[in-house]
Order: C-alpha cells, then sequence, then structure tokens
C-alpha cells in the first residue's frame, strides 16, 4: 500500500503567527482541541510549531508565542508516502509533521494518524517451522 501524507493528515489546521501571545495560543489549543498549533510567517510558510507541552511550563501569557516554538519546524509535502513522514518523526523524535503544499501549510499529520494504517488490520504470528518429514532433507 503506497498512502499518501494527504490520505491521513488532518487537513483543517489553526495556525498563528510569531508574534501572537502565549495566552491566545493556549487558548487557541483548547478551543480546537488540539495538541500543536504551526507557526507561520506572513506568506503562510511554517517556521516553527508550538505544543501544549511548549506551554505547559508557567509562562506569561503576554509574552510571543516566539520564544517557545519549536525550531525548525519539519514539514513533509503532502503528495509524499507516509513512510516518509514516519522516517522524520522517527529520526527526529517528534510527534507530528506540518503538511504542505509549495511551502505552505495544507494539513498536519501525527503519529496517531499513522496508526490508521494499521487499525482494523488483523497481524496473526506466523506459525514456527516444523520439521522436515522428507527423507534426505538434511533436517533430522
Amino acid at each position: 500500500m503506497n498512502a499518501k501524507v494527504h490520505d491521513l493528515m488532518t487537513a483543517s489546521v489553526v495556525t498563528t503567527q510569531p508574534h501572537v501571545t502565549i495566552g491566545h495560543v493556549r487558548t487557541m489549543l483548547e478551543r480546537n482541541k488540539v495538541g500543536a498549533i504551526p507557526v507561520v510567517d506572513s506568506d503562510g510558510k511554517p517556521v516553527g510549531i508550538v505544543s501544549a507541552t511548549d506551554l505547559a511550563t508557567d509562562l506569561k501569557a503576554g509574552s510571543p508565542v516566539s520564544k517557545v516554538m519549536t525550531e525548525p519546524v519539519y514539514t513533509v509535502p503532502q503528495y509524499d508516502d507516509v513512510s516518509t513522514a514516519a522516517r522524520i518523526m522517527r529520526n527526529h523524535k517528534i510527534h507530528r509533521v506540518v503538511v504542505t503544499h509549495e511551502q505552505e501549510v495544507v494539513g498536519m499529520l501525527s503519529a496517531f494518524d499513522l496508526l490508521k494504517l494499521v487499525e482494523g488490520h488483523r497481524f496473526v504470528a506466523k506459525n514456527a517451522p516444523t520439521k522436515s518429514t522428507r527423507k534426505g532433507s538434511g533436517r533430522e
């Protein structure tokens, strides 16, 4: 199966800009029930990402989100194979990547989204090899 990123990504993504306050971003996370928000520049290009974990410490609500956002932000084009996104997440030990199209944010893909590939499939362990009954097989 050659699933593409756009097949699994969440397309309705809320973004913010570096100058927006930490307090406002906390509200955005809660209101939209999301774990992270991409931070974009004025052209819509991703420059960072801020997660609920980044905001878990005692931070001044009036400070700009640029003070706590994670840089660099890891991105993946929407038409790449999901294996590319999985490799990025594994190699960088992150839980989500920002999905782009022509360098603009079009979605997010999380490790939980990748679980959709195995969800519903039943994997059966293979039986152990059996002893050959053929004569002269050399397996005695």
